[in-house]
Formats: C-alpha cells, sequence, structure tokens
C-alpha cells in the first residue's frame, strides 16, 4: 500500500484539477496533505520537509527565472501596442500578389510572435483577432484558415527565446546535475537555457518550413481554398510602409536572439534588452498611452505571479512525491520496460502528449518533467534532445482535439458560423505536420543537438 502513494498523489491531484481548484495551490495542498498524512502513519519522515526552504529560496533566487517576466513583458507589450498587427500588414502586402498570400504572412507572422511571446493562447487569440475576418471575407476555406491560425499560434511552444523552453531549460538543467549525482558524477556538466533555444532552432524552422509547403500547395492544388489579397487590397502598400512594418521588429527579435546564440547575452540578459527593445518600438510607432503600459504591466504581473505561485506549488508536490519514494519507483518501471531507454522516453512521450490535452504546458514542465527527467538522463539520453522532444510534443498536444488548448482558445473568439468541427478538420494536416517532425527527431537527434554542439562545442 506505501509503494501505491506516489500513484495515488497523482490521482487525487487530477481529480481536484477537474474539479476546478488552482493548479498551484492543488499541488502543495494535496502534496502537504499527504505529507501530514504520511507523518501521523509513521511512513514519511517530517524532516523532509526541512527541504522546502532551500527549495523555494531557490526558485527567488534563480536568475534564469527572471528571464520568464521580462520576456513576458516584451511579448505582451508587442501584442497591446498592435506592433504584431503592423507585422501582418506589412507581410499582407509584401505577399498581396500571390494566392494563399494572407496564410503565408499568417504563419510568418506567428512564426515572428512565437519568437517574441511564446504565449500560445495570446499568438492564437491575437492571430484570429487579426486575420480571420480577412481570410473569411476573402473567400478563404473556413477549415483552412481556422487551421493555419491554431497551428501557427502553437509555434511559441518551440520557436526560441519562448517562455516554454526558458522554463524547461531550467527544470533540465537541474534535472541533469541530478542524474549525474546519482551516477556518482560530482563535478556535473552543465546545460543551460541556451542550449535548448539553440537545439529548439533548426525543429522549429523545419516545421515552419512543413507549415508553408503546406499552405502553398493547398493553394496550388485547390485554389478555390484561397485566393490572392490583390483584388482586395486597395490602394496597393509601398516599400517604404512594409520596411516601416518589418524592419524594427525584426531587428528586436533578431538582436535577442542572436546575442543568446553568440554567447554575447545570458537568456536573462537578452530578456532584459527585448523588454526594452519593445517599449522602444512602441513608443517609435506612437502607440504606448498610459492606458496600454498599465494593461501590459497588469498583464505581465498576472502571468508571472501564475508562473511562480506553480513553481512553487510543483516544488512542494514534487518534495513530498520523492519523499514517498515516487522516484525510486519510476526509476524501477523504466529499467523494466522493453527497449531500454528509447522504450521508455515513447512511453514518457506518450504520457506527456495525452496530460497536455488537460494541464498546461507550465504544470506539465514544473510537475512532469522533474520527475520523469533525472532518470531519463541517468539511462543516457541527451538533456537537449529530450528538451526539443517534449517542447514539441506539448505542441502537437495543443493542437489535438477534442481537447487542445489552441483549439479552445479559438473557439472563443471565432464566428458561430464556423463549427467546431470545422476547427478540428482544418487542424488534422497540422497535427500530421508536427507528427511527422516528432517522428524525424526520434530517427534524427542530430536535428536538436548538432547546432548546440557547433556554437558550444557540446
Amino acid at each position: 500500500m506505501i509503494e501505491a502513494i506516489p500513484l495515488i498523489m497523482f490521482a487525487v491531484v487530477f481529480v481536484v484539477l477537474l474539479a476546478g481548484y488552482p493548479v498551484a495551490l492543488t499541488l502543495a495542498g494535496v502534496a502537504l496533505t499527504f505529507a501530514f498524512i504520511g507523518v501521523a502513519a509513521g511512513v514519511f519522515s517530517f524532516s523532509d520537509l526541512g527541504f522546502m526552504t532551500p527549495r523555494l529560496y531557490g526558485i527567488a533566487t534563480n536568475a534564469t527565472l527572471i528571464a520568464v517576466p521580462l520576456f513576458i513583458f516584451m511579448g505582451i507589450m508587442l501584442e497591446k501596442t498592435r506592433i504584431a498587427e503592423i507585422l501582418l500588414s506589412g507581410l499582407s502586402g509584401l505577399l498581396g500578389g500571390f494566392r494563399g498570400g494572407l496564410a503565408i504572412a499568417v504563419i510568418l507572422v506567428g512564426m515572428l510572435m512565437a519568437a517574441s511571446t511564446g504565449i500560445v493562447g495570446a499568438t492564437v487569440v491575437t492571430l484570429a483577432l487579426m486575420s480571420l475576418p480577412s481570410m473569411l471575407r476573402q473567400g478563404y476555406d473556413p477549415k483552412f484558415a481556422t487551421g493555419t491560425i491554431a497551428a501557427t499560434g502553437t509555434l511559441g511552444q518551440i520557436i526560441p527565446p519562448s517562455i516554454a523552453l526558458v522554463l524547461l531549460g531550467d527544470v533540465l538543467s537541474n534535472a541533469y546535475q541530478q542524474a549525474q549525482l546519482t551516477q556518482g558524477i560530482f563535478a556535473p556538466k552543465t546545460v543551460s537555457v541556451g542550449d535548448l533555444f539553440a537545439g529548439a532552432i533548426i525543429p522549429g524552422l523545419l516545421l515552419v518550413g512543413l507549415f508553408l509547403i503546406y499552405a502553398i500547395t493547398v493553394a496550388l492544388r485547390t485554389p478555390h481554398r484561397v485566393r490572392s489579397l490583390q483584388a482586395d487590397m486597395g490602394e496597393p502598400i509601398s516599400a517604404a510602409q512594409i520596411a516601416k512594418g518589418l524592419v524594427p521588429p525584426l531587428l528586436l527579435i533578431g538582436l535577442v536572439l542572436g546575442s543568446i546564440l553568440g554567447g554575447f547575452a545570458t537568456p536573462t540578459e537578452a530578456a532584459g534588452v527585448g523588454a526594452l527593445g519593445a517599449l522602444i518600438l512602441a513608443l517609435g510607432y506612437r502607440s504606448l498611452t498610459f492606458e496600454t503600459l498599465r494593461q501590459v504591466t497588469q498583464s505581465t504581473l498576472k502571468t508571472t505571479t501564475m508562473v511562480f505561485l506553480v513553481l512553487i506549488g510543483a516544488s512542494v508536490f514534487s518534495l513530498v512525491f520523492r519523499g514517498f519514494g515516487g522516484d525510486e519507483m519510476i526509476h524501477h518501471w523504466f529499467d523494466a520496460m522493453p527497449g531500454g531507454p528509447i522504450g521508455a522516453l515513447a512511453v514518457v512521450m506518450l504520457v506527456i502528449f495525452l496530460l497536455g490535452f488537460m494541464l498546461d504546458f507550465i504544470e506539465i514542465i514544473f510537475v512532469v518533467v522533474p520527475i520523469v527527467g533525472p532518470v531519463l538522463l541517468a539511462m543516457g539520453i541527451d538533456p537537449i534532445w529530450l528538451g526539443v522532444l517534449i517542447a514539441v510534443n506539448l505542441q502537437t498536444s495543443f493542437l489535438t482535439p477534442p481537447f487542445g488548448f489552441a483549439l479552445f482558445y479559438l473557439r472563443g473568439v471565432t464566428p458561430g458560423s464556423i463549427s467546431t468541427f470545422d476547427i478540428y478538420r482544418g487542424v488534422v494536416p497540422y497535427i500530421g505536420l508536427q507528427l511527422l517532425l516528432l517522428a524525424a527527431l526520434f530517427v534524427w537527434p542530430a536535428l536538436a543537438t548538432w547546432l548546440p554542439s557547433a556554437l558550444y562545442g557540446r
């Protein structure tokens, strides 16, 4: 019975979450309840709770996590000040003469928004509000239009510098050190957020390329589903207007990402530059008002508070989970699985994919990865490969019917004339492309590991 306590903890957490209770309070509350019951029953050491203080202090003083509010501020500032809308207008003008040009513009803007916001919900909603009315007005097939928007909105999970990769990089860094210590390596190697950023670039660009190829194929093979913008553009957009809309945001994103990959700045330092740059851009476009600044700061505070509360709750949960021997139980399970490390990795990917239907990526990163990560890494799995696989996996689960979060976000801003089934049908081809990328990563791990090795000699 004692051996089953970690599984019972997980089951209780899911039941309480489905009942509608806040994630952070659920994780911490369930863990502490089980801990006190365990102390009373003599199966849990009260002294183990003493490790909670250094854990929480470590969260509060973690320099890497300072990048989280700064990247959030950068993304929300670009969203609220309509800079993303200016980007879409510029690219639409540039591609207006091509059939399917607006769909291509949406994918490219979604890629750039992913590199600036990294928040799936914000990207999906913003893209839908900006582009869906125009796509429908210009005769786009609703299934193709909604599928393109939903799929593009999930790129924030994989394209750096995303919030998901920052959080995942920090968690994997701790898991990697823990795995090496359990192997008797007392001078452990490290893996940084910058390593994970570098590892995600090639898979992210490959996925964008697959989306673009699909959109162009649809435009060529089924032209009745898309059309060019020429008939609806009215007065042509000048090259100067296009450059004004495209160049400054591209420079900002290039500066932030380039400084990290080039080793000139840490992710936290680059995030500070990005936050300041977004503020300067908003002033330059004359779209920043006091009310907008208030909305940006409030949204940043709310999102950051949510992230750190979940991190604290998950830290308490994982502490109690390990206190009941949950990590040893998982280690025994993985050792007994057929296929060795790859078989264990495949099972973990399946579990994360299913959890993505019910939990946000933040909860999965903070709850699941610290538990399974050290075991997988101790079995010889490359940490960067593991991190990129998890990011792509989460992105796919966000898009998969019937519970994909991106679909819910899109449904909330989609006209009633478009059915939920149409949205589901629209995302199916994009899900296939994401699964294709996931399979390619399994077969060719170098897609994730080559660039970090070339840049940093890992």
